[in-house]
């Protein structure tokens, strides 16, 4: 439901989860990270970190087991206790750690910052500690009706999952300035009987960054339109056309007027070129 990439800041806005298992339903909130703000998008970005954070029934706090600790993590930790909200401390990525015994010192740190609940070692990749995650996540869930249908996933748009595909795509395939100065736009969607056409433009601040997203006679581009293709089909289950644009909008991280254009929930942009 929510993209990953090797880089900070993937997730840009709060994506919903729903599992339901047969014991009960659990509704995730997936958020960005929490990182200190130095423009006007990524103060929006923690504008919905905190508010995501409000009304809820327990917090994952995910921690990557293989980095070392930094400064910028004890000030995630008190975001987390001004919440007053019962939190478990997730360690992913333990299938990079050689030495399980080097996790304690890493889990002592963060005990001396704050009372977690429980602190659970896990691999998303391998898929270890996840069964014990979720069973530690239902008991102290509060008893209640499901809100949602068994099959409900998400209440993402498609176009807001076809446009973080086509950013993933991006963030995987570019590497130097590029990833935090892009903003991907869903300008047109067309069902028909056999296929989804869909146009999307990819927006940049500089002229370099679009350079480097074209590639060589339209290499790159053309790489990531037909990688984002094969994920979206995958994810809707038809047949995709998909056009890519790649404009240069100078500043648009500190630009209210684009900013408040974009939405950014659907990915449908309203009068970007204004």
């Amino acid at each position: 439901m929510a993209i990953t990439a090797d880089k900070p800041q993937t997730t840009r806005t709060s994506v919903e989860g729903v599992l339901t298992t047969p014991l009960a339903q659990i509704v995730f909130m997936d958020t960005p990270g929490i990182h200190r703000s130095d423009t006007l998008f990524n103060k929006r970005m923690m504008e919905s970190v905190r508010a995501a954070l409000d009304g809820r029934d327990l917090l994952i706090f995910l921690i990557d087991a293989s980095a070392d600790f930094e400064d910028r993590d004890t000030h995630a930790v008190d975001l987390v206790k001004k919440s007053e909200t019962p939190c478990i401390a997730v360690l992913n990525k333990i299938d990079l750690v050689k030495e399980k015994a080097l996790l304690l010192p890493l889990i002592e740190k963060y005990r001396v910052l704050h009372e977690f609940v429980e602190f659970v070692p896990v691999s998303a990749l391998t898929g270890a500690g996840l069964e014990e995650l979720t069973t530690l996540i239902v008991a102290r869930l509060p008893e209640g009706p499901a809100y949602f249908p068994a099959d409900h996933l998400t209440d993402q748009p498609e176009r807001f999952l076809a446009g973080e595909l086509i950013r993933e795509q991006v963030l995987h395939l570019t590497r130097q300035e590029v990833p935090h100065a892009l903003a991907v736009v869903i300008e047109n969607w067309q069902d028909t009987p056999k296929l989804t056409r869909i146009q999307a433009t990819i927006y940049v601040e500089k002229d370099g960054q679009k350079a480097i997203l074209i590639g060589a006679k339209g290499a790159m581009v053309k790489r990531i339109g037909t990688e984002a293709r094969k994920e979206i089909e995958a994810l809707l289950g038809r047949q995709i056309f998909l056009e890519l644009f790649v404009k240069v909008r100078p500043g648009w991280r500190e630009n209210v007027e684009f900013l408040n254009a974009l939405d950014w929930r659907s990915m449908v942009g309203r009068e970007v070129d204004k």
